[in-house]
């Protein structure tokens, strides 16, 4: 069976995640983790995680995917002995230093190639199998002639990942200087300050000694975009993925919120699900792609499955984010014999908001927020505050864990 695997940026989005349909998560530690800004785990969470994850049946991938620098092993040889005993089911590396430690400090637990290590051939992932990694994942350059090609000529045994969803980045495999040249935030030790998404003023690009070589700039009245990249999403194309041999469907996005994290797992789990009862019958339902309209993105592309980076680089002609459906409340009872539903707020919510509600499995379902009450029972017209309890009529059954966004 093919793995659905989420991000997990912090313990809600993990939860949400597997709520929705996620089969495993990928997270870090508050260190050696390409995401540094994100909530991310500590040690003690970690254990936490990989606690409530198994009692699912779930799995946890712990992500120590950054290139660090000499100074800085003493530190990581300290982290990894700290998480040893956590029951992790892979950690994530992209640089020999840290596969060498982790086989050290934490042997008998399966490591994953990251997709900044560069794979790209068969040589490489038999070469990183050769040293003991169960599963590459490769890098977001290739098409699916290449994928098919590098797994008719691996091990059967070796596991093949590829993001099928979320934020791409200019350089190859994420590999990239430009953060830490411009402002000393080096990306490749989880500090990236995305300046490949700012907007230049450029008003000619060419090579000093090819000067008849020019580089094509188009400025829009939004501005100039020569590196800010397009963001994946593969919902229209499960078969091709699962015929491909592919192992594991990675979503990209441990810095997005849980409602992010659950819609995405959501929209991809009813794909994976319908294309695994029936290949033979299965039918792509645009209101998958509905649902991941509706979640903060850039534009859409198919990343390089089917176009060569040579041909396009997939950058985007407008700044900024596509941005998320309001994530309202999350439901935390129901209560049958009253029909009426008990949330907790995370934005504001009004009576009369138009509103729609996310339950596993099934596209967003109209909802209404009627005859609104605080937990004394009280009619109010809204809840305002952070984290505020209170009631509904709900003319649909809620079950604890689904999320009410607004409809537009």
């Amino acid at each position: 069976m093919t793995e659905l695997l989420s991000p997990a940026g912090n313990m809600e989005k993990m939860k949400a995640a597997f709520r929705y349909g996620a089969d495993a998560v990928y997270l870090a530690g508050t260190v050696f983790g390409m995401r540094a800004a994100a909530d991310n785990f500590t040690p003690e969470q970690i254990y936490e995680a990989v606690q409530y994850a198994h009692a699912l049946g779930k799995k946890v991938y712990l992500a120590v995917n950054t290139i660090p620098h000499w100074e800085e092993f003493d530190a990581l040889e300290t982290y990894l002995d700290s998480v040893a005993s956590a029951g992790v089911d892979a950690v994530i590396v992209a640089d020999p230093g840290v596969f060498t430690m982790v086989k050290q400090h934490m042997p008998g637990t399966a490591i994953h190639m990251s997709t900044q290590a560069g794979c790209v051939s068969h040589a490489d992932c038999t070469f990183w199998q050769k040293q003991g990694a169960s599963r590459i994942v490769l890098a977001r350059e290739l098409s699916f002639a290449d994928i098919r090609q590098i797994k008719s000529r691996i091990s059967k045994e070796l596991e093949l990942e590829t993001f099928i969803h979320g934020s791409m980045c200019v350089s190859f495999s994420s590999r990239c200087m430009l953060s830490e040249n411009l402002i000393g935030r080096d990306a490749n030790r989880g500090r990236c300050a995305q300046p490949c998404r700012w907007n230049y003023n450029l008003f000619e690009i060419s090579e000093e000694k090819r000067p008849e070589s020019r580089f094509p700039v188009e400025e829009t009245p939004l501005g100039t975009f020569v590196m800010s990249s397009k963001d994946m999403c593969m919902i229209e194309h499960i078969p091709e993925l699962v015929e491909s041999g592919i192992t594991s469907f990675k979503i990209e996005g441990r810095m997005k919120s849980a409602y992010y994290a659950a819609v995405t797992a959501n929209a991809y789990r009813m794909a994976l699900d319908a294309y695994q009862k029936d290949p033979d019958g299965y039918q792509y339902d645009p209101r998958w792609m509905s649902e991941l309209m509706g979640v903060s993105h850039r534009e859409y592309c198919t990343g390089y499955f089917f176009d060569s980076p040579h041909d396009t680089a997939q950058l985007t002609a407008n700044t900024g984010y596509i941005r998320e459906k309001a994530y309202l409340a999350v439901a935390e009872g129901y209560d049958c014999q009253t029909a009426r539903a008990l949330f907790r707020q995370r934005n504001k919510v009004t009576v009369g908001d138009g509103a729609e509600l996310i339950t596993p499995g099934s596209p967003g379902i109209p909802y209404e927020i009627a005859d609104m009450r605080d937990l004394d029972g009280n009619p109010i017209e809204s809840a305002p505050h952070p984290n505020m309890l209170f009631t509904v009529q709900s003319a649909v059954p809620v079950r604890i864990g689904d999320i009410l966004r607004g409809a537009h």
